[in-house]
């Protein structure tokens, strides 16, 4: 079980994949740059029932889906097993192509766009940023940018201090590159009105970058604050910062939107506040998903990727089970998944279980365990979606909460329309018997 107790043990993980983007434009201190996307292929119709991984099982030989935790390679006459392959290294192989980096004897099938020459690299926003915002200091450094503070000299902000995430255009080698700052940007405008989402201001750009300005976040990421109380929080304060993630998460489900790399270090206080507000950041690896879509790129970070991520098959639900990940750090200070290697996280999170033996667990609540144990199910169906985790005993007990529209809805509604006349009937006929009891 690895421990949460120093913050390069926690903020070094190995990434499943890394984002295009930077240490996101509302982050107030520096971090190591987020996980970059594996390349984007068609989303896949979703069925009433689970779908294995698109992938025929000879081209994923070294997914950890074909890997059992218990068994070893068979010694011979060796002293010690054959090491396992590596699960990601196929992952990294696909991120080469996707941004341009492969050398030409490395790959023989070449993905669209990969040559610099001919790429559209204008995105139709204002031009003006140098005369609306004046740069500042660095806060942040990512593989393909970096995030400034900076001082708003005109306009509705004028004097206040903004975040802005600088992407050079020299780094957009891709044409999936380009398209991903645009999605990135599209999210952020689309997703408005939250008081635990990051503000989106404006997106401006030059010759040599686009510029996306946020609001700053002046409180630190929420990883700092765990490292502060010594790895762990109170199920009291626990809760208070679940409920927060929840409700985001929510919101942003029900827009159609999964975020996609949820952890610590992608949650900022406003301020350095005990009671400040937490806000999402950092939309680099988000994407909007339709109720009855399949997603199937391989992103986020190692230790919160939802099994159904690596089966390459998911939806919403991989939020759901990152923010499982989070409560359980949150509560115990350890990861629930954690291994020396990407391969040995990522067979931990798919056939290992999470402890709940060690201490603290024994001196939980039965309500939080219950919470964490059904974030963290494996089977994305059984696993509560953020509106019915919102209206879990654990969370609801002391608090009210404002329970949002769920996706969940939709489907059902849906289901109805499409169902039989006489299924109707008979549904209209249980509605009325619940109503008269």
């Amino acid at each position: 079980m690895g421990l949460c107790l120093g913050k390069s043990a926690a903020v070094q993980e190995p990434a499943v994949a890394e984002d295009n983007s930077v240490a996101d434009g509302a982050a107030a201190g520096c971090g190591d740059g987020p996980p970059v996307k594996a390349p984007r292929t068609p989303k896949q119709p979703k069925f009433s029932f689970y779908l294995p991984s698109p992938l025929q099982p000879s081209s994923y030989k070294g997914s950890p889906a074909n890997s059992s935790a218990a068994s070893t390679p068979a010694r011979g006459g060796f002293k010690r097993p054959f090491p396992p392959p590596s699960p990601a290294k196929h992952i990294r192989a696909l991120l080469a192509r996707r941004h341009g980096s492969v050398k030409p004897n490395e790959a023989s099938i070449p993905e669209g766009g990969e040559l610099d020459l001919g790429l559209d690299k204008s995105f139709g926003y204002s031009r003006h940023f140098a005369a609306k915002y004046d740069l500042g200091r660095e806060v942040g450094r990512g593989h393909f940018g970096f995030t400034c503070a900076a001082k708003c000299k005109k306009g509705e902000l004028k004097g206040e201090d903004v975040a802005v995430k600088v992407l050079p255009k020299a780094k957009m080698t891709t044409a999936i590159a380009i398209e991903d700052v645009r999605r990135e940007v599209r999210i952020l405008s689309s997703l408005a009105g939250h008081i635990n989402l990051v503000q989106f201001y404006d997106a401006f750009e030059d010759e040599e970058n686009v510029y996306v300005v946020m609001e700053l976040c002046k409180g630190g990421e929420l990883l700092d604050r765990i490292l502060a109380r010594g790895g762990k929080y109170s199920e009291g304060d626990a809760k208070v910062i679940i409920h927060q993630i929840l409700s985001v998460a929510s919101f942003c489900h029900l827009q159609g939107v999964v975020h996609r790399d949820l952890k610590p270090e992608n949650f900022l206080f406003m301020s350095k506040d005990e009671n400040s507000a937490l806000k999402v950041i950092d939309f680099g690896l988000s994407d909007f998903v339709k109720p009855d879509d399949r997603l199937n790129d391989i992103v986020g970070s190692a230790y919160y990727v939802a099994p159904e991520v690596l089966h390459r098959s998911y939806g919403t639900e991989a939020d759901m089970w990152s923010i499982g990940v989070i409560a359980y750090i949150l509560l115990c200070g350890s990861r629930p998944f954690w291994a020396r290697t990407e391969s040995g996280i990522f067979r931990a999170v798919l056939k290992a279980e999470p402890s709940f033996d060690e201490i603290p667990w024994p001196t939980l609540s039965a309500e939080a365990k219950d919470f964490v144990r059904r974030l963290l199910n494996k089977d994305y169906r059984k696993r509560m979606t953020a509106a019915q985790a919102l209206c879990h005993p654990w969370i609801r007990g002391t608090q009210e909460v404002k329970i949002n529209l769920d996706m969940i809805i939709y489907r059902l509604m849906r289901a109805y329309i499409s169902s039989s006349s006489l299924r109707k009937s008979a549904l209209r006929v249980i509605l009325l018997l619940l109503q008269r009891h």
